[in-house]
């Protein structure tokens, strides 16, 4: 509903209704159009302008969607951390999974060099996953910056990409270009059926329910964790054995 390109195109006055809106939102809901003027210091027609700028064709209309808006955040159930681990843990403890593990290690293990991509909390684990490689002996680089310039040949190379979704829009045109390079990508995602996973060469997908909080995807990255270390350590192995 107030989304930032919406909320770019208010005025000064405007900006004041959103604002008073944002903080008293359970009372705007059942206040008249002149109250709310009254209330924040401007013009009904200025109130009318605001919710035209919102798809709303009049105060009313503005009122039932904030209201909805409302009662969708309530609904919000969080699920507990065991319940997730244990919803993971039984679709993966199988030949099958443990089958694309071994074939993942295998290609991680041929490669010259290893770098990790993803974005937002996928980053911070991509981080962490280059660290944790790179502990184990396969020294390993997060590409931390989408926009870097990639001219040399990356053949030899794995790109080892993370995403919950597998649709970011960032590190979808990331593998685009590395893959231009010559990199070979792995793909970790939750869902095998995602664009990332299908440009990818190879794919682990850990299939867990996605979760989201407002607009923020909150879905567990254990599984992610769990599969970066079981990689290092399988990559870690062959190159001993």
């Amino acid at each position: 509903m107030f989304t930032n390109e919406v909320i770019a195109t208010f005025n000064e006055l405007e900006m004041l209704v959103y604002k008073y809106v944002m903080h008293n939102k359970e009372k705007v809901i059942y206040m008249r159009i002149r109250d709310l003027a009254d209330e924040t210091h401007v013009s009904t027609s200025t109130i009318m302008r605001f919710c035209r700028k919102l798809n709303c064709e009049g105060f009313s209309e503005f009122k039932v969607k904030l209201k909805l808006l409302i009662d969708e955040k309530k609904e919000t159930t969080i699920k507990s951390g065991q319940y997730v681990l244990a919803e993971f843990f039984e679709r993966t403890q199988n030949d099958n999974f443990t089958s694309k593990l071994d074939d993942a290690a295998d290609f991680i293990s041929q490669a010259n060099h290893v770098y990790f991509i993803g974005i937002g909390s996928s980053g911070t684990l991509a981080e962490y996953g280059a660290r944790y490689f790179s502990s184990l002996g396969k020294f390993s680089t997060y590409l931390k910056d989408w926009y870097m310039p990639i001219h040399a040949n990356l053949t030899n190379s794995i790109t080892i990409a993370l995403s919950v979704s597998g649709e970011n829009e960032y590190t979808i045109p990331h593998i685009h270009k590395l893959k231009e390079k010559n990199s070979e990508i792995l793909s970790i995602t939750n869902n095998e059926q995602s664009t990332i996973a299908k440009l990818s060469d190879k794919n682990v997908s850990y299939y867990v329910t996605e979760e989201f909080y407002d607009t923020s995807n909150i879905t567990t990255q254990i599984p992610v964790i769990y599969i970066l270390e079981e990689l290092a350590r399988r990559v870690y192995k062959k190159s001993n054995e």
